[in-house]
């Protein structure tokens, strides 16, 4: 008997040597020493709701795994609140002013644009490149005759049971273990793994239904503090819950694959919460989004944090350079190899974001047109446009369906238009739709919620002068038509969203 079980054990420990040089074999075969790339995004997140940001009514183990042992960008803003110009500016490291028709929601993309769309170069470079789900959307590739997709092969067949009604049946991370299944491990890869959560609609009354702590729950300063906008929030927070549990899984199965260590992971989101006063705008909460990269074998001094300013047109050429892929010219982001290696060689002291349009939801479909530039103290936003509605026409209704149609439907803007005469809700109402001023400025320092325009207090004269010519120069600098020239081609370019011909005029009212 004591034979059988020195053999049995004996019969273990070979079992398990065996185990472990597979797995060595696996991360060690590859011929090409280049990282492996995952590129985790979720949909409409703001900065502040991560556990490792302090948000206190959930956890992000997920997040909170790449930021420990990575660094973690306390102040990354995208290049645009909207989803799909954001996703642009990401993939192709450029400003959304230079992206053409991209340059909106729901447009025809520039074939041209493939020629610095980062995966594509990756794709040419020997990456194996694939995704899940939400890629560079919603967007027609069509229209100008793109051969393939910018993001490669979809993998979309794995499904799983959602937590609620309004999740997406995606398995992301189940879809990610079928990319692995599937490549070539002589071969690095690229994965965009895009969530469609924590995007509208949420199921009404999920976060509290699942145990959610509504007294934990933050409201932001530019909301009423209601319990209809608290179980919002608890929604919102939710759907954040559930992808970070397939980070949490995807970052398992690299760790069990033993393909962590030389894995470029990065978690970001396309830009601000979809509540009014957030997505949309160029406001604190529509354009500051979290950001997290780990890479063990890349990046000297992990467990860090940085609070230069970033933006996330910086992840192309850093991913580029990472792969030793060529950087094209024509990117205006700049690779963050340096803050990896603790070099900090690059100037970083602005980051930029814009807005053209968002929705059909003005006179003639005009959009908002704006730029902003955020420095670690100060937001200056330029409204090139004053006098149109920045939210949309409280009139037209907008290609969406409804008035003040670029803030998303939802229980927290019902209850600001059913109480809006209130004097306590008032002013909340007019912050997410009333028109503004040519210029704002506000000192995110003590006023991150944007209450506060500085633009004519005398004691901000200067930092006003200061921050106007950084941008200015900027913009001519980038080759923004905004500014270097006096045509305005957003407000021509067809819209492709209840609109199929892509024929403008959508709305028939022609004034407001």
């Amino acid at each position: 008997m004591y034979s059988k079980l020195i053999a049995y054990q004996q019969l273990i420990i070979i079992i398990s040597f065996l185990a472990i040089c597979s797995t060595s074999i696996i991360a060690q075969v590859a011929s090409d020493s280049r990282p492996n790339i995952l590129f985790f995004i979720t949909d409409d997140q703001s900065w502040i709701h991560t556990s490792y940001a302090g948000e206190q009514a959930i956890k992000t183990p997920g997040f909170d795994r790449v930021a420990v042992a990575g660094i973690y960008f306390e102040n990354a803003f995208c290049a645009a609140p909207s989803c799909s110009p954001s996703r642009g500016a990401i993939i192709t490291g450029q400003e959304i002013w230079r992206l053409g028709e991209a340059a909106q929601l729901f447009s025809a993309v520039p074939k041209e644009l493939s020629q610095s769309s980062f995966p594509l170069l990756l794709e040419a470079n020997g990456y194996q490149i694939g995704y899940t789900l939400k890629g560079w959307e919603p967007n027609n590739f069509k229209i100008y005759g793109w051969e393939k997709y910018p993001l490669g092969t979809p993998f979309n067949d794995h499904k799983i049971k959602p937590l609620t009604n309004r999740i997406v049946k995606n398995d992301y991370s189940g879809n990610f273990k079928d990319f692995l299944n599937n490549m070539d491990y002589n071969k690095p890869f690229f994965f965009w793994c895009g969530t469609s959560e924590p995007h509208r609609a949420f199921e009404k009354g999920s976060g509290i239904t699942n145990a959610m702590d509504s007294n934990k729950i933050r409201v932001p300063g530019f909301l009423p503090d209601a319990p209809e906008i608290r179980s919002d929030i608890a929604d919102y927070l939710l759907e954040i819950k559930w992808t970070d549990q397939h980070l949490e899984k995807m970052i398992a199965l690299l760790e069990q694959r033993g393909i962590l260590e030389n894995t470029l992971i990065i978690v970001t989101s396309d830009n601000g919460m979809a509540f009014p006063g957030a997505k949309a705008t160029l406001y604190e909460y529509g354009i500051h989004i979290p950001l997290a990269i780990r890479w063990d074998m890349g990046i000297k001094s992990g467990g860090r944090s940085t609070q230069a300013m970033v933006s996330l047109t910086d992840l192309a050429p850093t991913i580029l350079e990472a792969a030793e892929t060529t950087i094209p010219p024509d990117m205006t982001g700049k690779s963050l190899i340096d803050i990896f290696l603790e070099l900090n060689t690059i100037d970083r002291r602005y980051s930029f974001s814009a807005k053209e349009r968002h929705t059909i939801c003005r006179a003639s479909d005009l959009p908002y047109p704006q730029r902003a530039v955020r420095d670690r103290r100060f937001l200056y936003i330029r409204n090139f446009e004053p006098t149109r509605w920045p939210a949309g026409s409280p009139t037209i209704k907008s290609s969406h369906g409804w008035t003040y149609g670029d803030i998303d439907q939802s229980p927290s803007f019902d209850y600001l238009q059913k109480n809006k005469s209130k004097a306590s809700v008032k002013k909340y109402f007019l912050f997410a739709t009333a028109k503004r001023p040519a210029e704002e400025l506000f000192d995110i320092t003590i006023d991150p919620q944007c209450q506060n325009n500085l633009i004519h207090n005398d004691d901000y004269k200067t930092e006003r002068s200061r921050l106007s010519k950084v941008l200015t120069d900027y913009l001519i600098e980038t080759e923004d038509p905004r500014v270097i020239t006096e045509s305005s081609p957003w407000d021509i370019f067809p819209y492709y969203f209840n609109n199929p011909k892509g024929i403008t005029p959508f709305s028939t009212v022609q004034n407001e």
